[in-house]
């Protein structure tokens, strides 16, 4: 089933280990879309994902800027992430 590109990923029903390659596609597809702010809910947990989800973005040049979610759209659960339009840096 294809993954509806809507600027929210869930990653709730993914293998952990799918996040290296899941994540970047993802944020590429949005950005060709023209989504420029994308919700990524990777839960609470114990922080293990939500820290490579951010090392993740922390290494892509296209990425302004992101942050934890408020609380109405997942607190520290979620992660709010600003990308770059296309062609600017």
């Amino acid at each position: 089933m294809p993954l509806p590109i809507d600027g929210v990923l869930d990653l709730h029903t993914f293998d952990p280990r799918q996040i290296g390659s899941l994540v970047p596609a993802y944020l590429d597809e949005c950005r060709a879309r023209g989504i420029l702010e994308v919700r990524i809910i990777h839960g609470k947990g114990t922080g293990q994902l939500q820290r490579s989800v951010h090392a993740l973005l922390s290494r892509r040049p296209d990425v302004a800027r992101f942050s934890f979610a408020s609380a109405t759209f997942g607190g520290r659960g979620a992660t709010i992430v600003t990308l770059r339009a296309e062609g600017s840096r």
